[in-house]
């Protein structure tokens, strides 16, 4: 199964609703776990070598779920995947935010590059972004502070 079939695997997941679809294939086993709305490969294995893979998540913008922080009022906006952080598209374009912008639902906020697909993150709050919690090209993990954002 080569990287375009996973893709379309997990369009497929996205769009039926079901929550968890796994082939067995004589060679190949893949288990894709859908976690709102944004399913993930959760268990990759080829033979001869079983190995586990980063999730992965669709070429579609992934959504990002807000999380209350509490002791500041502030919104942490997490990572929906394993991958490496980049605040722009490319070294040479300026970054998608910057301490102090103001957002809305839809803005793309970063990318996440993991397994060679770069996955833009939109938001899906509206505040001021307060604090940028990760460099950039810095490796991430799933459920990873990325930023912490002023409710409006």
């Amino acid at each position: 199964m080569d990287i375009k079939e996973i893709q379309e695997l997990i369009k497929f997941v996205a769009k039926s609703g079901v929550s968890e679809v796994s082939i067995d294939r004589k060679d190949f086993k893949i288990t894709i776990k859908a976690q709102g709305n944004a399913p993930t490969v959760v268990n990759m294995q080829a033979a001869p070598m079983p190995i586990a893979a980063p999730p992965v998540a669709a070429a579609a913008p992934a959504p990002v779920a807000p999380v209350v922080n509490e002791n500041a009022n502030l919104i942490t906006i997490k990572s929906p995947m394993i991958g490496t952080f980049y605040r722009s598209a490319t070294p040479d374009k300026p970054s998608f935010v910057n301490v102090g912008d103001k957002i809305g639902p839809g803005n793309v906020l970063c990318v996440i590059e993991a397994m060679k697909l770069f996955n833009e993150i939109e938001s899906e709050v509206s505040g001021k972004i307060v604090k940028i919690l990760i460099d950039n090209a810095s490796p991430i993990e799933y459920d990873q502070p990325l930023f912490l954002v002023e409710p409006m």
